[in-house]
């Protein structure tokens, strides 16, 4: 077994009547046997306790599915609940047809590998036709633009002016018409209705602002007084310009002054009375006598 540099490479068939060596040999998962390749199958070495294992699958001629036949039921009783329960005809052209391209003449059968979707209608080709001149595409679908009453108008309009063989067929259609745009127009003439008296009431309250606003106004005469000096001005942009530069300004510059100590002898400001102090014991002698 296996070679002079390899003894141990490799394992015999479990057959008796093979016993080749196989340098890559199968297990059976039934009986757990060594096989070699051309006997690694269940009916090829006769497996015994390959029964529960043995998968058998008929197609189904209806629907073209796959049914598994149970090695302890009967097959008659498998098919049976197969037609009973899961077998849809229907099913049968969508596995069995195989699709084409679908440009005339072409009978190239579309599969994974040589099929394009076109972008712009949506359709799958072969690799031959994948191109838009090729198959006469007509491009992508333009977006339906405008207001759907008027197209509906429009349409029966051309209908109406066509000559209609069947008079009482068409009469109940365009009823339903004169119906559907009689409840719009309805609907239509409460929305402006509720939408003027709306903007009725938003400018009465408007006005009413206005009045309160102008009767304060003649009240002084149409002149703005100044609070705090009882200057007069024509407007408020005015009032608050001069109330802003005049006496905001003048309140601030009267918190920023600071009380100054004046010497008696040489009329000398100082911030610090400690300073002042200094200054005359140093300057005059120590006394601040005038």
């Amino acid at each position: 077994m296996g070679t002079p540099q390899f003894p141990n490479l490799g394992q015999h068939c479990s057959l008796n009547d093979c016993h080749q060596i196989d340098f890559l040999p199968f297990t059976c998962d039934c009986c757990h046997r060594i096989y070699c390749l051309e006997h690694r199958s269940y009916n090829q070495h006769q497996c015994p306790k390959a029964e529960n294992r043995d998968v058998t699958v008929v197609i189904c001629p209806l629907c073209a599915k796959g049914v598994r036949l149970i090695p302890d039921e009967d097959a008659h009783i498998t098919w049976e609940t197969h037609v009973n329960t899961d077998c849809d005809p229907s099913n049968y052209d969508k596995i069995t047809k195989k699709r084409k391209c679908p440009v005339r003449g072409c009978k190239e059968v579309l599969a994974f590998s040589n099929t394009i979707k076109c972008r712009d209608c949506n359709l799958d080709h072969c690799l031959k036709h994948r191109f838009g001149p090729d198959h006469s595409c007509p491009g992508p679908k333009k977006p339906e633009t405008g207001f759907t009453f008027t197209r509906l108008l429009s349409r029966n309009r051309k209908e109406d002016s066509k000559p209609n063989k069947s008079q009482a067929t068409s009469a109940p259609t365009w009823a339903g018409f004169l119906n559907a745009a009689s409840s719009f127009r309805a609907s239509a003439e409460a929305g402006m209705t509720k939408l003027g008296s709306e903007i009725s009431q938003k400018l009465q309250i408007a006005k009413d602002g206005m009045g309160q606003s102008s009767s304060s106004s003649s009240g002084t005469g149409g002149v703005e007084l100044c609070p705090q000096c009882g200057a007069r001005f024509s407007s408020v942009t005015t009032l608050i310009e001069h109330v802003e530069k005049v006496h905001e300004r003048s309140s601030s510059q009267a918190r920023v002054q600071v009380k100054v100590d004046v010497c008696p002898k040489c009329s000398r400001g100082f911030r610090d009375p400690v300073a002042l102090v200094q200054h005359v014991e140093k300057d005059h002698g120590g006394t601040s006598k005038a």
